[in-house]
């Protein structure tokens, strides 16, 4: 059987910035195995397949070693393709996920995504996490993801991860976002996952659940812009809508083709 595959850059306007996801059309599921499989050969942070029948569009995240439960930039990227590459008639796509029913609205060519929340606690540091990083934070929050609170963007950007230590702890799905307030934006980030093929992922639409309710209370504000400070880099527009957060970003179409199983 041929397959079509699109690589999409999404968040960013810019071809080789924001983070890079596969996008895979079929017609019907194949076998999880070979879906990890084609992730793997992949090898971008997450592969996402959709399966439409009839009105309903069924959505699933790969990265190269497991299925993820949430993945923002490959969720805007499957739109993208819907919309830009297969003239999706509609404006708003809604897919079915294993986080539930996700909508992204298309207005102008930005891609918003409509996510659920995910407030974080306050939290302890653990031991491996702390024992990997180069500078400690100043709060400590969880959620899915445990969230680390920094004086500056310079630290974000400054921040080195240890792998001998980082890698030995497991957070299941999530991972570690390290954030502050920004200095031409309302905050910046960056997110790691341990263990995994790709330590640095280059923009996380998904830890922004977390993000969006802490700063929009922290700056008293509901719509906020940020900037995840990869060496990809990567821009979102936010907005807190208390259960729910808006996620909005570009994207372009890197590369398409086709592949054989």
């Amino acid at each position: 059987m041929i397959y079509d595959f699109y690589q999409v850059d999404a968040f960013t306007s810019k071809i080789f910035g924001g983070n890079p996801a596969c996008v895979v059309p079929l017609d019907s599921w194949l076998s999880d195995d070979i879906l990890l499989n084609i992730a793997k050969e992949n090898a971008v942070s997450e592969t996402a397949f959709f399966v439409i029948h009839g009105e309903k569009i069924n959505l699933r995240w790969f990265t190269p070693d497991i299925e993820i439960d949430l993945c923002g930039h490959a969720t805007l990227s499957a739109a993208f393709v819907l919309k830009k590459v297969l003239n999706f008639p509609k404006n708003e796509i809604v897919f079915h996920t294993l986080s539930g029913i996700v909508k992204v609205n298309c207005i102008d060519n930005v891609f918003y995504l409509d996510f659920p929340a995910r407030k974080a606690n306050s939290a302890e540091l653990p031991y491996e996490i702390k024992m990997s990083l180069t500078i400690q934070p100043k709060e400590v929050y969880k959620s899915r993801d445990y969230m680390l609170i920094y004086e500056s963007q310079e630290d974000i950007e400054n921040i080195k991860i240890n792998r001998n230590f980082f890698d030995n702890i497991d957070l299941g799905y999530g991972g570690v976002i390290i954030t502050a307030k920004g200095d031409s934006v309302d905050f910046v980030s960056r997110f790691f996952t341990p263990g995994a093929t790709i330590l640095e992922d280059p923009v996380t639409g998904s830890a922004h659940c977390t993000l969006i309710p802490y700063w929009s209370s922290k700056l008293n504000k509901n719509e906020l812009s940020a900037l995840q400070i990869s060496s990809r880099g990567g821009e979102l527009f936010c907005k807190d809508n208390l259960n729910r957060v808006i996620i909005g970003g570009k994207a372009r179409l890197f590369s398409s083709g086709n592949f054989n199983i």
